[in-house]
């Protein structure tokens, strides 16, 4: 069994341990804070390591799940030759490798918050000195609780948007239209539960269905009717482009955090 070990006990540490199959992963964590550490790790149902230096030393792999702020100081006050997993966002494997060595294995990962019920959409690279056996454990891991995507690291800006970030998009997307559905009426928590059922499965059908978006767009719009009506409403309100720009300032702002 391969010990998993996490430097980070916050919201994404325990999402991704959340969604882990424990009987494949000996899972092994640290944080700032040794009490609400152990707190966590109780909740989680994994073990808490009194300090960092100690869970190193039991982790055949260490998952740095901290604040991009912080990563640089933790590889500098703990030196090791195990595969490092980093899922800060906005930092490089170059960077990476400047504050390791220039031999150390690094994976870079970016997962999402829906790691928490096993359907986070996960991006990966390492870099030359990881083996092929090391990374397909980390995906492994990851494929665990969820999809994993090999990308070319210049796409991780875009992908930290498309999927890091959009969640929290979505939710606002969703929320928008229960409210509108409380403006006619209809109660907040139904109309939440309508959209929130109606957003999963209209996703689930264009991933089987293989269609461009927009012919499922042409497909529910009749001439003449309600949905053609509400779809140009979005276009004269300029929805796609506003789109567009909230993915872009994403994008922007992942590529000068920590520069």
């Amino acid at each position: 069994m391969t010990n998993i070990g996490f430097i980070g006990a916050g919201k994404m540490a325990s999402a991704i341990i959340t969604g882990l199959n424990q009987e494949q992963f000996s899972v092994h964590l640290s944080g700032r804070n040794v009490e609400e550490t152990q707190k966590t790790a109780q909740a989680l149902g994994v073990t808490a390591a009194d300090n960092h230096a100690d869970l190193i030393q039991i982790s055949d792999i260490i998952i740095l799940a901290v604040k991009p702020s912080v990563v640089a100081d933790i590889l500098s006050e703990y030196k090791t030759e195990k595969p490092i997993v980093s899922i800060a966002a906005g930092i490089t494997l170059a960077d990476l490798s400047t504050m390791t060595t220039d031999t150390q294995p690094i994976v870079r990962i970016m997962p999402n918050i829906n790691a928490t019920i096993q359907k986070s959409t996960t991006g990966i690279v390492r870099n030359a000195h990881v083996s092929d056996d090391v990374f397909a454990t980390v995906k492994a891991i990851f494929e665990s609780v969820g999809s994993v995507h090999e990308l070319a690291e210049k796409d991780f800006g875009t992908f930290t948007a498309l999927a890091g970030s959009s969640p929290a998009y979505i939710y606002m997307f969703i929320d928008a239209m229960s409210r509108a559905g409380v403006l006619h009426g209809m109660p907040k928590d139904t109309s939440t539960k309508i959209v929130a059922e109606t957003v999963a499965a209209s996703a689930e059908m264009m991933l089987k269905s293989n269609e461009n978006p927009w012919t499922l767009i042409d497909n529910v719009s009749s001439p003449g009717g309600t949905t053609v009506a509400g779809v140009v409403s979005l276009e004269q309100n300029n929805f796609v482009a506003t789109v567009i720009d909230a993915i872009t300032a994403t994008i922007e702002k992942n590529n000068t955090m920590n520069k």
